[in-house]
């Protein structure tokens, strides 16, 4: 899958998923801007321009990264929403500050970045978020996880709506476990071999931005592996 020079601003760029991504697209042909709230990483990554110490839930910083990864790249064909957290913790014993967190960290990034690259973006441009598959199913202790991921895949949809006219597709992966050293810490019995790889889904993600996939849009994807 050849993207072509495709000019891609990646937020959560510096995380496990967002480095696996960056590094997929780079070896696809993409031009591609990593963004985060970590600090920038020393080596860098790659070809990939690194801006980091952004607070994407916040409108005016998500504009001016989005605005410096265009300026950097020389204009913006694609954003892949990645920025994102979890948080394991029951209603019964939880904290109402969890849910105000976790819509900040994994919807309201989403919603400000993809504001901030509208202004960039043109015909066949791309929008790619991350939803979670458990989003269609809440289990016990993540039913502040999963109400955010749920408002991303509502946003996803009707964001897709609204662009249609200008040819430009937003689409929602729902991975399940992702194969993270922080996962297999958490859950050091279960069956790693099950889980999705970050490889795997950054594979789809390319997809996703690639010209094959221009008929798709509004469409929420799971990608389970064996879970």
């Amino acid at each position: 899958m050849q993207l072509d020079h495709l000019r891609v601003a990646v937020t959560g760029g510096f995380g496990t998923l967002g480095l696996a991504t960056v590094q997929a697209a780079l070896a696809a042909g993409a031009r591609v801007a990593a963004i985060d709230r970590a600090p920038a990483p020393g080596a860098g990554i790659g070809a990939a321009s690194c801006i980091g110490g952004v607070d994407l839930a916040d409108p005016a910083a998500a504009a001016n990264a989005l605005d410096t990864a265009a300026k950097a790249m020389g204009g913006l064909d694609a954003l892949v929403n990645i920025a994102g957290m979890f948080r394991y913790e029951s209603v019964t014993d939880g904290n109402a500050d969890t849910w105000d967190l976790l819509y900040r960290v994994n919807l309201r990034t989403a919603v400000a970045a993809s504001q901030a690259a509208l202004k960039h973006l043109h015909a066949g441009g791309r929008i790619i978020n991350i939803g979670a598959a458990s989003a269609l199913k809440a289990g016990a202790g993540v039913a502040a996880y999963t109400a955010s991921k749920s408002g991303v895949m509502r946003f996803t949809e009707a964001l897709a709506e609204e662009l249609k006219e200008r040819d430009i597709t937003v689409n929602a992966l729902l991975p399940s476990i992702l194969d993270t050293p922080p996962n297999r810490a958490d859950m050091p019995k279960a069956d790693f071999a099950r889980w999705v790889k970050p490889e795997q889904l950054a594979d789809v993600i390319v997809f996703l931005l690639s010209k094959q996939s221009a008929a798709i849009t509004g469409a929420l994807i799971p990608v389970t592996g064996r879970v």
